[in-house]
């Protein structure tokens, strides 16, 4: 560390002022609070909450102004104050089926039942810049309440009832906890799930686009995509029965996929799988690319050596604090070992030099 240096200690310290002068910017304008980074900067709260595994919309928007808006130091924050929680138990499996949505959409079926939900999505936008926004004591837009819409069944269950799609074997199995031990190969499909609603969204999209080209065997279909929310529920053993603590905001998308048969499955449709915290249909898409281009062995597919089928790659470098910390270490001071690597460089060049003047 820079300690190590004469006067680091104090250069530390000036840093620590100077980045909280730069994270304020200038006094003239009016400070960022975390209520307006919850409330405008929804998105962004979300993505936090996911790739943090936490989720509490006041912490990942504090975090996110303490980290001058960098999402990944914003994401490290709260992973990092996770570790400090205690823990008082395991909820029940959230059942997504009762999902008040405020956005439900299908790409495969125009008349679903329940209904197509719009709900708040970029969409339908024209992408183009409303300066109208920069204006002053902006008026707020007036919209009639959007009404939730009660609860639906998944889509995909539909295609199940007529045997076109595969069935997800039930298990009573608890699985791993990727928050509390560290990732082992092969993954079982809970843990690579894990893996994959924490992992960076960037990474994951370019995985996910990567399968759409043509590295992975992934002809897919959005078979629903849905946000709204959901109910938690605790087990308490004094009563003998689970109570409702909260409720959560999640991302929900299946994917219907080709599938001509192997040796140990029919041909039929086959899904892939996201849920994500908060509002984050870019990220809950891309995860279900993913996580059904990693289920060829399951389903006795070849692999084609496409990246998003390596389970090895996709997890291990998914994690973009893990891959902040290994890559960003190196601006650290390296003093003793660049100078032992200088003093081997030059040992090989004056052996070189001697050779050549023999």
């Amino acid at each position: 560390m820079y300690v190590a240096v004469k006067g680091g200690e104090a250069a530390i310290e000036a840093a620590h002022g100077w980045l909280a002068e730069a994270r304020r910017g200038d006094p003239s304008v009016p400070a960022l609070s975390p209520d307006q980074v919850r409330e405008q900067l929804s998105l962004a709260v979300a993505r936090v909450m996911a790739e943090g595994s936490l989720y509490d919309e006041e912490l990942a928007a504090l975090a996110i102004k303490q980290a001058r808006g960098d999402l990944i130091e914003a994401i490290f924050l709260v992973r990092a104050y996770r570790t400090t929680l205690p823990r008082f138990g395991a909820a029940r499996p959230v059942d997504t089926a009762r999902m008040r949505p405020i956005r439900r959409v299908s790409a495969t079926f125009k008349d679903a039942p329940g209904g197509q939900v719009l709900g708040p999505t970029f969409d339908y936008t024209h992408r183009l810049i409303d300066f109208a926004l920069a204006a002053e004591g902006e008026p707020p837009v007036a919209r009639e309440a959007a009404a939730r819409a009660e609860a639906t069944p998944h889509i995909l269950d539909f295609l199940g009832k007529d045997g076109l799609i595969q069935q997800e074997a039930p298990t009573e199995e608890t699985p791993p906890d990727l928050t509390r031990q560290p990732l082992e190969l092969p993954a079982s499909r809970p843990l690579r799930l894990q893996a994959l609603t924490r992992g960076d969204e960037g990474f994951m999209l370019g995985m996910a686009y990567s399968t759409q080209r043509g590295y992975g065997r992934n002809h897919p279909f959005v078979g629903e995509l849905r946000i709204g929310m959901v109910a938690v529920e605790l087990d308490i053993p004094e009563l003998g029965f689970a109570i409702e603590v909260a409720e959560v905001m999640v991302t929900e998308c299946e994917t219907v996929n080709q599938f001509a048969g192997s040796k140990t499955e029919p041909p039929q449709f086959t899904r892939g799988y996201g849920l994500v915290f908060g509002q984050s249909e870019r990220k809950a898409i891309s995860m279900a690319l993913v996580d059904r281009a990693l289920r060829w062995r399951e389903l006795g597919e070849e692999n084609v050596g496409a990246p998003a089928q390596d389970e090895e790659f996709v997890l291990y470098h998914s994690d973009n604090i893990q891959g902040t910390g290994f890559v960003e270490h190196i601006k650290l001071p390296h003093y003793v070992d660049f100078q032992s690597e200088l003093e081997l460089i030059r040992k090989i060049r004056a052996d070189a030099m001697r050779e050549a003047a023999e």
